[in-house]
């Protein structure tokens, strides 16, 4: 089965529709099939987006990316400075 990757407005759309499913009497297994997802997902979901609105979620994927490009910055500098220091010692 193909993997779908869901967008931060789709999630919390979502969430909402399981909360209501679930203030009307049905458990979270049930809530999470009528939303087409497992249960397990369902409730990680609930804890990244738990009480996210729309902006928020976008612009928290948004800083995680961000946070993600800046890491690889950092790691491919610390690389080249310990090369440099390295060179300047004379131990090559």
């Amino acid at each position: 089965m193909a993997r779908k990757r869901y967008s931060p407005e789709e999630i919390i759309q979502h969430l909402r529709t399981a909360e209501i499913e679930q203030s009307r009497g049905a458990s979270q297994e049930e809530a999470a099939r009528k939303v087409g997802v497992t249960a397990v997902t369902l409730s990680r979901w609930k804890a990244e987006y738990g009480g996210l609105r729309v902006d928020q979620a976008k612009r928290l994927k948004d800083l995680e990316s961000e946070n993600s490009r800046l890491k690889k910055i950092v790691a491919d500098l610390s690389i080249d400075n310990s090369i440099l220091r390295e060179v300047s010692k004379g131990n090559f």
